[in-house]
């Protein structure tokens, strides 16, 4: 099953930066519309930041002015960017993506990578 590369994680203190990222090296369509998402222990997965199909970018209040999402100069890649970390940025981090809107396009997503900032 075709699926998305994270990389980047790790472990930071607080303050710390890490830059994520994410590649799609067996997807042969253009991923329009990419976003970050992250699971931390016993919560619900949510969104983080995003980049729409029309070329939107939006972040989640708790990480505003904090983490920046832009998209890589290699086909179907970009990165997240992300600053000032804080322990409760603690997270499994998934990139996912799509090629068109559903239910016309495929939804992919990576295996995720882990995010652990220490106070």
């Amino acid at each position: 099953q075709v699926q998305l590369e994270e990389s980047g994680g790790g472990l930071v203190q607080a303050g710390g930066s890490l830059r994520l990222s994410c590649a799609a090296p067996g997807i042969i369509f253009s991923l329009k519309a990419m976003s970050w998402h992250r699971q931390a222990p016993g919560k619900q997965r949510e969104l983080v930041a995003a980049i729409t199909f029309g070329g939107d970018i939006n972040y989640a209040d708790s990480v505003k002015g904090r983490f920046t999402i832009s998209r890589g100069d290699a086909k179907n890649t970009n990165y997240l960017q992300m600053n000032s970390l804080k322990p409760e940025d603690t997270a499994v981090y998934y990139c996912n993506a799509q090629n068109e809107p559903a239910p016309f396009g495929m939804n992919y997503w990576g295996k995720g990578t882990q995010v652990t900032v220490s106070s």
